[in-house]
């Protein structure tokens, strides 16, 4: 390590929180000097396969020359114009991107700053939706156990109570109403027994009831949990027979992830409401959106102030619409569907034989996401280390390793990805016998 690196690690250390972390801890995080395609490049000269996309953001790998270009064009016109009182051509062609891509009677876009902040906008749009509707006791959310949608207070509010990350704020956030995680799995069918929690509360506290949050088909950073599209299906007539809003956080799943444009295709429905953001500027730059219908945004429109609650300094920023623009662009004009597949089937190859260890309670692979779920928490630190030494990156949590690649990645270093989680896991097994 160069001097230069060093002092830099110890600023690091001594100054700046990561996410999930404590300053001091002791736990150094890598320096990267640049990235390029699926690979990063350590200040040592190592360099690793990302194997995270960047927490699922990086869809077309590193430093890629035509996202690069959008940047680069856009910053010569200008960087960033508030969107009060002003609009740019960016924005306006992303709408229309959005609109004509997702499901739709989907139609009115609001552009914010991240993914959590999407999720606030969301809740904020179902409450004063029923607000203008003449139904202001509606102000409380049903949402799934062992969901994940983001880390601010209404986005923690709606994210699992117990076993998720922000039970130290459990007496501060606004109480909402929780069902069961659906227990069937993907391409298992529901029965009326399986929806029966969600129907009793939508039955009996319905008029509390702003909308169903929930992430369609793929719970994230709440278990990696695929689950049933039946149940989403049946979850949207439920929420058509008892008159509530359903919101789908698309933030992870979008964008082909799940081998479909956005999860909710897995059923064929249609949400009132839809965030995204993630992959939607290809890991460059923050930037999420909430779509919803016309009768949501006209009621809102047309009641009292008249005006949607809402509005982000950086909201719609003309940098990142542009790379969103192109990234989308390069996703749909690419033969996406079969390249998820060929994903999805090189995960699913390499990391069978994680079936086979004791310590492993399953391994489960949807579209291009991998997950092997252990019967233990995994040493984070340890684990880590042996990762990059193998030559790859990825970020495990609690007892989940798991892999979402960028898209671009090819066969050869999928393979050695795999292989890399196949023989820390075996390692990690074999550390416990």
């Amino acid at each position: 390590m160069n001097l230069n690196a060093k002092s830099l690690l110890e600023c690091d250390r001594s100054h700046i929180w990561h996410p999930y972390s404590a300053i001091g801890s002791g736990h150094s995080p890598y320096l990267v000097e640049s990235a390029s395609g699926v690979r990063l490049k350590l200040d040592n000269g190592q360099e690793l396969i990302d194997g995270m996309a960047s927490w699922w953001c990086v869809i077309h790998g590193y430093n890629h020359p035509e996202l690069n270009q959008a940047v680069t064009t856009q910053l010569n016109s200008m960087a960033h114009v508030m969107f009060g009182g002003l609009t740019h051509a960016p924005a306006i062609e992303l709408a229309s991107k959005l609109v004509d891509i997702t499901p739709e009677p989907l139609q009115s876009v609001f552009f914010s700053d991240s993914g959590s902040v999407s999720v606030e906008v969301a809740m904020k749009m179902a409450i004063q939706y029923w607000h203008d509707k003449g139904h202001p006791t509606r102000q409380h959310f049903v949402t799934l156990r062992s969901g994940y949608h983001g880390d601010t207070f209404g986005a923690m509010s709606v994210c699992d109570p117990i076993t998720g990350m922000h039970t130290l704020f459990a007496d501060t956030l606004s109480k909402q109403f929780f069902v069961e995680a659906p227990q069937r799995g993907y391409g298992e069918q529901c029965s009326d027994e399986d929806m029966r929690p969600l129907r009793e509360i939508l039955q009996h506290h319905g008029d509390h009831i702003a909308g169903l949050i929930l992430e369609p088909i793929v719970q994230g950073a709440g278990g990696m949990r695929f689950y049933s599209p039946d149940y989403l299906r049946r979850a949207h007539e439920l929420c058509k027979q008892y008159d509530v809003l359903l919101i789908a956080d698309e933030v992870a799943t979008g964008f082909g992830r799940t081998g479909k444009l956005f999860a909710c295709e897995h059923s064929g429905i249609s949400p009132d409401i839809m965030c995204v953001g993630k992959a939607l500027t290809g890991g460059y730059l923050s930037l999420a959106a909430t779509l919803t219908t016309e009768a949501i945004s006209h009621t809102i429109s047309q009641g009292n102030p008249g005006v949607f609650m809402h509005g982000p300094t950086f909201m719609a920023n003309p940098l990142a619409c542009s790379v969103a623009n192109r990234s989308i662009d390069l996703l749909l004009e690419s033969d996406w569907q079969n390249n998820i597949n060929r994903l999805q089937q090189g995960l699913e190859r390499g990391l069978a034989p994680c079936r086979e260890l004791s310590q492993v309670k399953e391994v489960r692979v949807l579209g291009a996401i991998g997950v092997v779920e252990m019967k233990q928490a995994v040493d984070m630190k340890k684990i880590t280390q042996e990762f990059v030494e193998s030559g790859v990156w990825v970020r495990p949590f609690g007892r989940l390793v798991y892999l979402m690649p960028p898209y671009i990645i090819d066969d050869k270093d999928l393979t050695q990805l795999t292989s890399a989680v196949v023989n820390v896991v075996k390692r990690q097994v074999e550390s416990k016998l």
